[in-house]
């Protein structure tokens, strides 16, 4: 873990981004704030909004048609970063989860190409490992298209912040036809999707989680797959499975968690969870300001 950490600082350090923290005035914001600005690795910006500059004024009126509060951080945050005031922003230690999402919706939109607004956790296991789960955070029950979309964009979160190769396994409680059920169908479909979104993932599924990680049960129950038993990116197949699972490996499994990281929206604008930590919003402001430089 701590080479890929001194990898990100070493990183953003070179060229520190504009990264709004909405939730300055929170101790554990304003701790975080003074390590990022002491360590030279990001500029932090405040959510306050100069109303005399034309692009701010112009997406801030937007937002009010929008039934926003530009006053409010959580959505000044937001308006920065769509007016280029900022590189990216981190929210959501203060607030539900559900404003930061209604913020960036409503002001950075979707981007362009992308299916579905999603979320994805990176892992940094015990053993120095990095793995990425997706969906944990942001669509409850998603489609075969939202959850195709939904592992192109967690393969790509894990690929720029991990500089490694996405092995992607589609995660189900069936292998391979092991079970019949129109959820497994939904998973089966969704990575054929993923084929044709994204060529150059290597992708398999239906999987179950024994076989797409432990490479004995691959064999027995993929073989062949060029997935199964070395997997590093799990996409689940509904929120209630993606969120269980990453709270048992971060509180069970002793693994580093970073995130939820926000992806698919048109800027980097990251949540936060209420019971987060000064390291973690330091952590989150570091990895969307790589984000943003990419």
């Amino acid at each position: 873990m701590t080479d890929l950490l001194e990898s990100w600082h070493a990183q953003a350090a070179v060229n520190p981004a504009r990264v709004v923290l909405a939730d300055l005035g929170d101790p554990r914001a304003d701790a975080a704030a003074a390590r990022l600005t002491a360590g030279g690795l990001v500029d932090v910006v405040a959510p306050v909004l100069d109303r005399a500059d034309a692009g701010i004024l112009t997406t801030a009126d937007a937002a009010v048609r929008q039934g926003l509060d530009p006053d409010d951080p959580v959505v000044a945050a937001a308006i920065l970063v769509r007016a280029g005031m900022a590189d990216a922003a981190v929210a959501g230690a203060t607030r539900p989860s559900a404003d930061v999402l209604r913020a960036g919706l409503n002001v950075l939109g979707v981007a362009p190409g992308v299916g579905v607004v999603s979320s994805s956790i990176l892992f940094v296991l015990p053993d120095g490992r990095v793995i990425a789960y997706g969906d944990c955070g942001v669509v409850p029950d998603p489609d075969e298209v939202q959850l195709a979309s939904i592992a192109v964009s967690t393969a790509r979160t894990f690929e720029a912040l991990s500089g490694e190769s996405a092995r992607v396994a589609m995660l189900s409680f069936s292998t391979r036809g092991s079970a019949r059920h129109a959820r497994v169908d939904k998973v089966r479909n969704a990575t054929a999707l993923v084929g044709d979104l994204a060529p150059d993932l290597v992708v398999d599924g239906e999987l179950q989680f024994d076989a797409a990680w432990v490479p004995e049960v691959a064999d027995m129950k993929a073989p062949g797959s060029p997935v199964a038993g070395g997997a590093n990116v799990f996409v689940f197949p509904d929120l209630d499975s993606g969120n269980i699972a990453y709270k048992i490996t971060e509180r069970l499994g002793g693994a580093r968690a970073f995130g939820p990281l926000l992806q698919g929206l048109d800027g980097v604008f990251h949540d936060l969870s209420r019971g987060c930590s000064a390291d973690d919003i330091f952590d989150v402001a570091v990895i969307a300001g790589l984000q943003a430089g990419l």
